[in-house]
């Protein structure tokens, strides 16, 4: 910007978009601040480089207004964990799936952690089993990212979210419009 452009000539690009052709560096930088704006270069790989005349400052408060603005339409997926035992009672473990069912229809993926205590630790199958059974009783709001792995003394896996089915221009789903082109 300004000064800080090293080359000799360059490329003048006016406020409008309009090409004024190749003047000396410092003699853009006085037809840029007669105006009112800043000479700043946009293409520095040209030849000549191009630069354009720009108020720097809106500029730079308007990309930070979009940086800003894209930041506040990202999504944050937080990990949440849930922890078991594999002496967990089907009540608990009932209200702990309603839990996990919570923490997908909010759009987070779910770390579900099993870890045995002492001589449960023999029993890796049973483990095994009761988190895939688990994993198959959530299957109809998440999918499983990350098959059952053990970590140390625990065994876990990652279910996230299922992707909602999104409706097409007539408002219908693409399950809705599979079953009405079969009839």
């Amino acid at each position: 910007m300004n000064e800080q452009i090293r080359s000799p000539k360059v490329r003048v690009v006016d406020e409008n978009g309009k090409q004024l052709g190749v003047f000396i560096t410092a003699e853009a930088i006085r037809m840029a601040r007669s105006r009112g704006y800043d000479l700043v270069e946009v293409a520095p790989t040209a030849d000549p480089p191009v630069c354009r005349f720009i108020d720097y400052d809106k500029f730079r408060y308007e990309m930070a207004k979009k940086a800003k603005e894209a930041k506040r339409n990202q999504t944050v997926i937080e990990v949440k964990e849930i922890r078991l035992r594999l002496g967990t009672d089907v009540h608990d473990l009932e209200t702990k799936m309603k839990k996990i069912r919570e923490f997908l229809e909010d759009g987070n993926k779910v770390k579900v952690t099993l870890r045995p205590r002492g001589r449960e630790r023999a029993l890796e199958e049973q483990i095994r089993q009761k988190l895939l059974s688990i994993a198959e009783k959530l299957s109809d709001v998440g999918q499983v990212e990350q098959d059952v792995r053990a970590e140390g003394r625990n065994f876990y896996f990652m279910i996230a979210p299922k992707k909602k089915k999104e409706a097409n221009k007539d408002g219908k789903t693409e399950e809705q419009q599979d079953s009405s082109q079969e009839v």
